[in-house]
């Protein structure tokens, strides 16, 4: 759930900038760890893959095939898997998915029997979650670590089971940055101890991003109709902004964190990632509600279920009102053409840009990583301890332990440093993590994105969602530049990211982000945006960057 670190000189940091400022598989039985002599996998050929029949279909097309009986769910999910097995581990590699479902063509045949009478809007559509979201069935949830191999919650997750009640074929679970990429400051974006390195489907040599690298990845590579990812900052918006794809990262406490293995309980969120505004809709439509497993969603209790599916309008910009963040530019002149053509754009379609606007931002990040810190160790204790005692390890503690007693497997590239200042952490009735949550809460929220909205009247704010991939570089980790996703994450708010073109072939999101629970009116505007331009094109997996002029 954290974005990668931002080693350029942009003032606009994102997440582990934050945290380094203050801190100065595809089978249940396959384990892929990724020593350090390791052999990467072959570089891709110049051959395409194969034609693929259901290459970026939408959601709306696949039901409209099921409807006319030009598709099953089982031929949907046949055609997805024998994909997967095609460009996940063989071919190009992306190595997206950490485990399949084997019941998945089972759960396909079941509903196609019951293709009369249609459980909701993902009946027969085939999607992928990440390896920290819970199912109690006989896929795992390690959150690509190692240490939880073996491990099957109680039961499912909220979100699962809202994914299954609403028709969908989970095909498997996707691989990420392991443990959602808290476990260090000096990680690599899409590694995992249990899953090995995702790649990056436009250039292979390219990072994913993450933490939802996976999910962002099969996504983008046509492995699935849809997935859903975490974040608890930047880990839907950077991996969807990378692979060319939308993200939609809730206000937190839109979608139920219960059973997700956790960082932070004010902060973390489940959220959709597809390529196109519509599919995420739909997904978000089922994700979202009122759980009584997750406090969060208390402030849904009495609220009618929203249709996002409804706020898809093509004229969405007319009369918008939106601040264009001008301190989110300067990282990259390349990503700052894209988003001046981007703005243009919004302006033809009658949007009315306030430009600039200001938000304050600063020293957000000390009370960011006093809250992650104290919360991760709280929240990921009660989630092991949950698991009962069969479980593999119990505690943070015991995860450290495991750690080093396998640090070939589980730490060849970097270590467990934010883990360790974790565990070293008090109790969530600690004066010093009460302070930091509240501060952080007035700096992004009353002082920054609520102040900045109310003084202009924005419906929205605008920036760009991150610069192109960085080559992947397990000894020295992560190298990202810029981006929008720490404020938003930072309030609990919504963001969204929609493609805005590509820097030698490499994709670059736009964002928009805005007030809690204005997630329609994100939507609008990101679906009138989208439909005006449509710059998502798909992967072509070139081996590396073609820097040619």
């Amino acid at each position: 759930m954290k974005q990668p670190e931002n080693r350029s000189s942009s003032p606009h940091p994102n997440r582990r900038t934050f945290l380094k400022t203050a801190a100065a598989a595809a089978g249940a039985a396959m384990i892929r760890p990724a020593l350090a002599t390791e052999t990467p996998p072959a570089p891709w050929s110049s051959l395409k893959p194969a034609a693929f029949d259901l290459e970026e279909l939408t959601i709306a097309e696949m039901q409209k095939g099921l409807a006319s009986g030009k598709f099953t769910a089982r031929s949907l999910a046949e055609s997805y898997l024998s994909r997967i097995d095609t460009l996940d581990k063989r071919g190009p590699a992306v190595n997206a998915v950490i485990e399949i479902n084997k019941d998945a063509l089972q759960i396909a045949d079941a509903l196609d029997k019951d293709r009369g009478k249609p459980r909701g809007p993902l009946h027969g559509i085939p999607v992928l979650i990440k390896d920290n979201i819970g199912t109690h069935d006989r896929m795992m949830t390690t959150a690509g670590s190692l240490a939880l191999l073996g491990s099957t919650p109680p039961r499912d997750s909220t979100v699962a089971a809202k994914l299954r009640a609403a028709g969908a074929v989970i095909l498997g679970k996707t691989n990420l940055s392991e443990w959602a990429n808290i476990r260090s400051n000096r990680s690599t974006s899409g590694w995992s101890g249990r899953g090995g390195q995702t790649r990056n489907p436009y250039v292979l040599d390219r990072n994913p991003c993450g933490s939802s690298s996976g999910s962002g990845v099969a996504v983008s590579a046509n492995l699935c109709a849809a997935a859903v990812g975490t974040e608890t900052s930047g880990s839907i918006i950077c991996p969807s902004t990378t692979n060319g794809i939308v993200g939609i990262k809730p206000t937190v406490g839109l979608v139920s964190r219960s059973v997700v293995i956790p960082i932070s309980h004010t902060h973390d969120t489940a959220g959709p990632m597809a390529r196109t505004v519509a599919d995420a809709a739909v997904l978000l439509t089922v994700l979202a509600g009122y759980d009584p497993q997750d406090s969060a969603t208390e402030p849904l209790r009495d609220k009618p279920a929203v249709d996002y599916t409804r706020s898809l309008d093509r004229s969405g910009l007319r009369g918008a009102r939106i601040g264009v963040l001008r301190k989110n530019f300067g990282f990259s002149d390349a990503v700052d053409r894209l988003m001046e053509d981007a703005l243009a754009e919004m302006k033809r379609q009658g949007a009315v840009l306030i430009d600039p606007v200001e938000v304050a931002t600063t020293q957000i990040g000390e009370s960011i990583l006093e809250v992650f810190l104290t919360e991760l160790k709280a929240d990921l204790n009660a989630y092991l301890a949950a698991l009962g005692p069969s479980a593999p390890v119990h505690s943070l503690k015991e995860v450290i332990e495991f750690n080093e007693k396998h640090r070939r497997e589980e730490m060849p590239y970097f270590g467990q440093d934010l883990f360790e200042k974790a565990e070293e952490k008090g109790p969530l009735s600690n004066k010093d993590y009460l302070a930091a949550m509240e501060k952080n809460r007035d700096l992004s929220r009353t002082k920054g994105i609520d102040a900045a909205m109310d003084k202009n009247q924005l419906d929205a704010i605008v920036g760009p969602s991150g610069g192109p991939a960085w080559t992947t570089d397990l000894l020295n980790g992560d190298r990202s530049r810029g981006g929008s996703s720490g404020l938003p994450a930072a309030a609990g708010y919504p963001h969204i990211t929609v493609p805005a073109g590509f820097v030698y072939g490499l994709p670059v999101g736009i964002s928009f982000f805005g007030r809690a629970w204005s997630e329609a009116v994100l939507i609008r505007i990101a679906y009138a945006f989208e439909q005006a331009t449509h710059h998502r094109k798909p992967p072509q997996f070139a081996p590396t960057a073609d820097l040619r002029v």
